[in-house]
């Protein structure tokens, strides 16, 4: 497709253009109304970069990625959205001398919701993180300008071409292994995406650089962005082209179809030797479900800290109004030898817990019951299968209460977050240039620090946990209670006020996990406030090797979980991360803020979670109930799953 000529087409009315129009070197302007735009040498005109694709507004075109088989990467559009699966852009052009002449023209885009500016302001120099933006041409990167023979007849000639917008757009060596281009290891973002259409007299191609013609070409060892170099650099400069941007956007969004299937990863699950009775026709790992399935399983990493002695008790604490004497009772009168060792589990069983419903198009997960002599907590979960880079994640969801009607927590945290991809190498986060990353999540405060990682999580976590800042060394006190039944002011001990004040809300923990790179100017370590919106919010880090910083916020159990359904949304840019939530998408509050001068952003690709797990709540200090003295369930505890939009 891309070593195809291009077409000409003889346009039959001939436009007479004002002398306004010529000028002796051509700026770059937006192509606004189709206005004719011209050099000494030739005029353009009525450029569209997509003119195949149906607009939903006059600024604006809309596609959604087509999930159908995207194992491999995205592709904008595919050949179920265009025919052949290609944009087709129009531009036409007219000769200004009396001589024929080869003109030469190439076409870019860039995303422009998640960017980076190609300029910076304070150096007047090319932004040092332009090149991480999203930006990419014709897919075979070694096709460079195109030559068209323009007659010198005074007419207009239509030209007409093609491209696609696709993952890896550089053709970067990082992302090929074994001969194979792994687009999906740089996936195309969601968000609006404008195009420049750069049109070249024979004598100014050759000043322009082969790293530039060439976007794989690195220019001492990093990538120039084509947008800088035309739009602020040195191509405005040129004196015989004309670059022409689109007067409108393509906005990509994704909307996977939760209906679609789940797919169960045999690695989740220790290998091949797994139990699969619970496989069925949306759930498991046929064919048809490994290439269109958005969604799989997901598996909680156990840490051994989960390990504990439970009391020995089955209920349902949500519906068998479990009540506070209940839990101090439990909590009291439960000797040593009764406690049951344990640790919290996960599924043993792929699709037990998880269910795709193609009807509602949805998605169940479910927290097992228990029964005395099984005794098991277990967290569920799923997983997306396809990373991306940046984006509004927002979820419409229906999770557990976490409180009963006596403001008992049953235990369970829900979680909705994002995490790395992993993979190594080509998945690297932007290099720590300050101390490093602490080298593994797992690793302790002795774990040795690294210039990269691949490591990288965004959470929501909600649960049962005072909202404050806490302290390592003097969390919440709360009386301590005598094992003496006949007297019930000894071991009904009443939780503190600042406790029962809230005693209905849950806290909604917003979490940055950026590995304690300390490059942000105000790192810090503590409880410090950050100003958003005419909001405050107190982030917190235990100390300068803790790998994450956290923001709480106080909201009424019932009001998220008890309804029909509420939204949680992570908008993760490439400088600041937002966590909204609200009863809809246009009625959402902000819960937390971070931006790029408290902590470091990752730039890498992830993966969105939803869970339903189980904490130790030896995490979370402060905390009113402790899991080991939570019953275990006596019912499923579900959760529903409703859409997931990403833009």
């Amino acid at each position: 497709m891309n070593n195809k000529k291009p077409i000409i087409y003889l346009v039959q009315t001939v436009v007479c253009l004002v002398s306004l129009f010529f000028v002796s070197s051509c700026n770059t302007k937006s192509n606004k109304e189709n206005q004719p735009l011209t050099c000494e040498a030739f005029t353009i005109q009525n450029f569209d970069p997509i003119s195949n694709w149906q607009p939903d507004s006059t600024k604006q075109k809309t596609i959604a990625f087509d999930y159908d088989d995207a194992i491999n990467g995205f592709e904008l559009p595919t050949i179920r959205q265009s025919k052949e699966g290609i944009f087709i852009f129009n531009f036409e052009i007219k000769n200004n001398t009396t001589s024929n002449q080869k003109i030469y023209y190439k076409i870019y885009y860039q995303n422009q919701s998640y960017k980076f500016p190609e300029m910076d302001s304070t150096t007047n120099k090319e932004h040092t993180y332009a090149e991480e933006n999203f930006y990419g041409s014709w897919e075979n990167t070694s096709t460079l300008f195109k030559p068209v023979d323009l007659l010198a007849d005074n007419n207009f000639h239509k030209i007409q071409d093609a491209f696609r917008i696709v993952g890896n757009p550089r053709n970067e060596e990082r992302y090929i292994s074994a001969g194979q281009n792994n687009r999906w290891q740089r996936n195309p973002r969601v968000g609006g995406y404008d195009f420049l259409l750069v049109v070249v007299a024979e004598n100014d191609l050759k000043n322009i650089p082969n790293f530039i013609q060439d976007i794989h070409q690195k220019n001492q060892d990093h990538f120039s962005n084509p947008y800088y170099y035309y739009l602020f650099g040195e191509g405005k400069q040129l004196k015989s082209s004309i670059i022409a941007k689109s007067s409108y956007m393509l906005n990509v969004k994704a909307e996977p179809n939760l209906g679609g299937g789940i797919y169960i990863n045999s690695n989740s699950f220790g290998g091949n030797d797994f139990d699969k009775s619970f496989f069925c026709p949306t759930c498991g790992q046929d064919s048809s479900i490994y290439k269109t399935a958005p969604i799989q399983q997901f598996i909680n990493y156990v840490d051994a800290s989960t390990k504990m002695d439970n009391i020995p008790v089955v209920t349902d604490v949500l519906k068998d109004n479990y009540s506070k004497m209940d839990y101090n009772w439990n909590k009291s009168f439960n000797t040593k030898d009764e406690l049951i060792p344990t640790i919290i589990q996960t599924a043993k069983h792929p699709c037990q817990t998880v269910y795709s419903d193609p009807i509602e198009k949805k998605i169940i997960i479910k927290n097992p019951k228990t029964s005395y002599g099984e005794w098991k907590k277990e967290s569920v979960g799923i997983i997306t299968r396809h990373g991306l880079t940046y984006g509004k994640y927002r979820v419409k969801i229906k999770m557990t209460e976490l409180l009963n009607k006596n403001n008992v927590w049953n235990g369970l945290t829900n979680a909705i977050w994002l995490i790395t991809q992993g993979g190594g190498e080509w998945n690297f986060r932007r290099n720590c240039n300050k101390d490093g990353y602490m080298a593994t999540y797992w690793g302790g405060a002795n774990d040795k620090r690294v210039p990269a990682i691949d490591y990288s999580e965004i959470d929501f976590e909600i649960l049962k946990t005072p909202p404050y800042c806490p302290d390592n060394a003097f969390p919440p006190v709360y009386k301590n209670t005598q094992d003496d039944n006949k007297n019930v002011n000894s071991w009904n001990a009443t939780l503190p006020d600042e406790i029962l004040n809230s005693d209905d809300k849950v806290t909604v923990a917003c979490t940055n996990w950026d590995m304690a790179c300390s490059e942000p100017k105000n790192f810090g370590i503590g409880c410090n406030p950050v100003e958003h919106n005419g909001q405050t919010f107190y982030s917190h880090r235990w100390d300068e090797k803790y790998r994450a910083l956290t923001e709480k916020k106080e909201e009424n159990d019932d009001e998220l979980f008890a309804g029909k359904f509420y939204y949680f949304e992570i908008d993760w840019q490439p400088t600041a991360i937002v966590w909204r939530i609200g009863p809809s998408p246009d009625k959402m509050r902000e819960v937390g803020y971070m931006n790029d001068k408290i902590t470091s952003i990752a730039n890498n690709q992830m993966l969105l979670i939803v869970t339903q797990e189980y904490h130790n709540t030896k995490w979370w200090p402060g905390t009113p109930y402790a899991q080991e003295n939570i019953p275990f369930p006596a019912n499923d505890i579900p959760g529903e799953i409703y859409d997931l939009t990403i833009e």
